[in-house]
């Protein structure tokens, strides 16, 4: 069986396994995995920018954010319940975030682009946490979990644990089959031309800022989806997901898992989550932990988590 196959089956065991933690009927672990999941769907998105195009970010955590605090302003301030309004509403307007912190961003490179980043989130960071309107430190719950009804019958109740679960389910492999997709189309070869020569595509007529504002938008409404799920799952949104911590952590797990790759990212958020669970009843250095984790993955397998599938040490 060659790598590609191997790697195909693989996934497709990992998600059918998923698919049934429901069966347990352990509470518990039905929202851990539902976490996990979330976690993959948010290194993935950020994938996109910094293992396809190149693009080292610190704004993601600002994106998730952004979807959370989104969904509860919709459904606390306007009423709505419907996820066929929330849901879109939310990542029309954290896409709007993106382009904007995007279009101001990749107009530098390297260490500048990572600082400013940085800066747009610690913004927000401060911004959510100091204004009372928006809950301020404490945070805000959300008053109605997205709920799809007709004709009054509930078709969708995703304050259902299980439900919401499988619709948490379905995104996360959704997304993973459109990501990869848009990965092998032109789109996604320029974006790895961007990554490994931005000066030779722009010789050869390519408008590489256009494309890198454009990876930027995409990556950035997938973290807000992210951020939308994850509010849904919990109910509860704090500024503390805005911190900086939570931008340097899920780039940790792109390079655990491995970048460009997609699936290993969400990996890489599987591991680091198991780790902090189980790390935090070990011991309560279970930072320290994560830490040397990370270290010896990367000394072990330069190509990250993903390489274990590839049967590929680099």
């Amino acid at each position: 069986m060659n790598a590609s196959r191997r790697t195909r089956v693989a996934l497709l065991v990992f998600a059918v396994a998923l698919a049934l933690v429901p069966l347990s009927g352990d509470r518990f672990w039905v929202q851990f995995a539902a976490k996990m999941m979330i976690a993959a769907l948010f290194a993935m998105s950020l994938d996109l920018l910094v293992g396809y195009a190149g693009i080292v970010s610190l704004a993601h955590a600002a994106f998730f954010g952004l979807g959370a605090y989104l969904l509860a302003g919709l459904t606390n301030g306007a009423g709505l319940v419907s996820p066929l309004a929330t849901f879109p509403l939310a990542l029309a307007g954290t896409a709007v975030a993106a382009l904007v912190i995007g279009f101001l961003s990749v107009r530098t490179s390297g260490v500048y682009l990572v600082m400013i980043t940085l800066a747009f989130t610690q913004m927000l960071y401060f911004l959510f946490g100091e204004a009372p309107g928006l809950g301020g430190s404490d945070g805000l719950y959300v008053a109605q979990r997205p709920r799809l009804s007709a004709f009054g019958t509930t078709l969708l109740d995703l304050g259902n644990g299980r439900t919401a679960y499988f619709f948490i389910w379905a995104a996360l492999v959704a997304i993973y089959l459109l990501l990869a997709r848009t990965v092998r189309a032109p789109f996604g070869r320029v974006l790895a031309g961007i990554r490994i020569n931005e000066a030779r595509m722009r010789t050869l007529g390519y408008r590489t800022r256009r494309y890198k504002i454009a990876a930027f938008v995409a990556a950035g409404a997938l973290a807000g989806l992210a951020g939308v799920l994850d509010a849904t799952l919990y109910g509860f949104v704090n500024p503390a997901i805005f911190g900086w911590r939570q931008s340097g952590l899920v780039l940790v797990t792109v390079l655990l898992g491995g970048k460009g790759t997609l699936y290993g990212p969400a990996l890489g958020a599987v591991l680091l989550g198991v780790l902090e669970h189980f790390g935090e009843k070990w011991t309560a250095y279970w930072n320290a932990l994560i830490g040397a984790v990370a270290i010896a993955t990367v000394l072990a397998l330069p190509g990250g988590l993903a390489g274990l599938l590839r049967g590929s040490r680099g």
